[in-house]
């Protein structure tokens, strides 16, 4: 795949991504408007956020990493990869439907270990019942991923991006159809989440039938192929743990912090506006990419894409990073300040915002380094520097939480980011031409850092002298959007001036996926 290909599919991907978070976005702020930070919105996000926990095991996490690379493989036979993939299908949904059943006996046990500063309040049991309702949708979206990995491994963006843009669309259609009809805003929500797991797995399920991969059950059998990929997964699994772990810490520290579970959940889909439409969509597309050159001995090829890889990630994300830390009052205010959700919570929103945008690079680095190892069916060292990250996040978490209250937890997950991020860095040097980063690469790097900061300069003095229209409640919208479009215009002219990256070569890439 040549750097623009790569590039075209990185941007095929980022866009359906971008259009998900953008309604992510408008879900949210209709959840907050509607819920504010109080006791059924912190059920709501607490019930959603398990089945989403486990999916990283299951879904796009461990099990997908290590069946990508295999499956990739296979597609010189397509009779012996569709086996693979059938047999695969039939052995997660076996695993699944197993896990949920005890999960959904288990759901008391699982809430205290979410949030244990629930009990004693109205919110435990609420979020008992509402866990119990989402908690399904693991099997649907693990499923519907591993369709996804058939699909984006030959080539095929499109459906599998697609998906989460369905599920936020049925979120905000059941919240408004919730409200003409007088539902519970905590209940419609809840029951959507099911739902939209089986119309995700039936939107890729469609896409890969059409694509020759028409995966269907039948019974679950242990074959040679199944062990290598339980061999290669199990690390990857347990890294996926101690991720879990991870947010778990977070989690813990802000329920024993009224609303704190809300405003870290507002924060985070800031922050994931970024890290989906790069990173993930970086992720998807390289993994197999490198998987075919290391399977063809294509260490030069490997190396090409890997460091377009990066310096295409941190080209969009090191000024996202920079608006985050730069302005995230406004970006909270206008976004969610509405309703339910009042100005004590767009201050307390906004600083754990700037606390996650100063680990966004971090966040993306891992997207471009982990798949170094996974295409190699190294999944062991991932889960070793994972469990590093772990008690770098608990240390901090937990140690700062008194001093520094619910902040605590974001100060910990950044931390733990780079902390990863540099153990993934250190070994890689180990693997050979694939893995070393090129002269333009280090050329380009420090010059993008550059053009960003004078971008959230530019950004910071901007808000400063229009800050009192960012109180009107119309004109806050238009504000807002300048904002953003003098931070765009500033970072990529001043980028292109200091020679960080070529404006031609993002033509190039929407031009050829265009036509694609």
């Amino acid at each position: 795949m040549q750097p623009i290909k790569l590039i075209a599919g990185f941007l095929t991907v980022g866009v359906w991504t971008l259009l998900s978070r953008v309604l992510g976005f408008v879900r949210d702020i209709l959840i907050a408007a509607s819920l504010g930070a109080g006791p059924v919105a912190e059920a709501f996000l607490i019930a959603f956020s398990l089945p989403n926990m486990f999916r990283r095991f299951f879904a796009e996490g461990a099990f997908n990493m290590a069946f990508v690379p295999l499956f990739s493989k296979k597609l010189e036979e397509p009779d012996e990869a569709r086996e693979f993939a059938r047999d695969a299908f039939t052995g997660l949904a076996t695993v699944l439907v197993v896990f949920t059943v005890i999960a959904v006996a288990a759901m008391p046990w699982l809430v205290l270990a979410m949030a244990s500063g629930f009990l004693g309040d109205e919110r435990y049991p609420l979020t008992v019942i509402y866990g119990r309702i989402a908690f399904p949708y693991i099997l649907f979206i693990s499923l519907a991923a591993l369709l996804s990995g058939v699909l984006n491994s030959t080539g095929r963006f499109v459906a599998a991006a697609a998906a989460p843009v369905l599920l936020n669309v049925m979120f905000i259609s059941a919240l408004f159809l919730g409200e003409s009809l007088g539902w519970p805003v905590g209940d419609t929500l809840i029951w959507t989440v099911p739902l939209a797991g089986l119309a995700q797995l039936a939107l890729v399920w469609i896409a890969a039938s059409r694509a020759g991969f028409r995966l269907t059950f039948r019974r679950p059998r242990l074959t040679p192929d199944l062990r290598r990929l339980a061999i290669i997964a199990g690390p990857a699994m347990l890294a996926g743990g101690v991720v879990q772990v991870n947010l778990l810490v977070g989690r813990q520290v802000a329920s024993f912090f009224d609303g704190a579970i809300a405003w870290l959940n507002y924060a985070d889909r800031l922050y994931q506006l970024p890290l989906g439409v790069v990173g993930i969509a970086v992720g998807v597309v390289l993994l197999p990419e490198l998987s075919r050159r290391l399977a063809a001995g294509d260490e030069q090829g490997g190396r090409e894409s890997f460091n377009r890889a990066c310096e295409f990630s941190l080209a969009m994300t090191v000024p996202a990073a920079v608006a985050l830390m730069a302005i995230p009052v406004p970006l909270v205010s206008v976004l969610f300040e509405r309703g339910a959700f009042d100005s004590d919570d767009t201050y307390a929103t906004a600083l754990a915002v700037a606390i996650y945008g100063a680990g966004l690079p971090a966040f993306v680095l891992q997207k471009t380094l982990q798949p170094l190892y996974f295409a190699r069916e190294d999944t062991k060292s991932p889960f070793r520097f994972a469990v590093v990250s772990m008690l770098v996040n608990a240390a901090v978490a937990i140690g700062l939480a008194p001093l520094v209250g619910y902040a605590a937890a974001a100060m910990g997950t950044t931390l733990a980011a780079w902390s990863m991020v540099a153990l993934l860095w250190w070994k890689s040097r180990r693997m050979g031409p694939a893995a070393a980063f090129d002269d333009r690469f280090r050329r380009r790097i420090w010059r993008t850092v550059a053009a960003a900061l004078v971008m959230g300069l530019t950004l910071m003095v901007a808000f400063r002298l229009t800050a009192p229209v960012f109180d009107m409640t119309l004109i806050r919208y238009l504000a807002l959007a300048g904002l953003v479009a003098l931070g765009i215009a500033v970072y990529f002219a001043v980028g292109s001036l200091f020679g960080a990256f070529r404006l031609s070569e993002f033509t190039r890439a929407m031009r050829r996926r265009s036509a694609t």
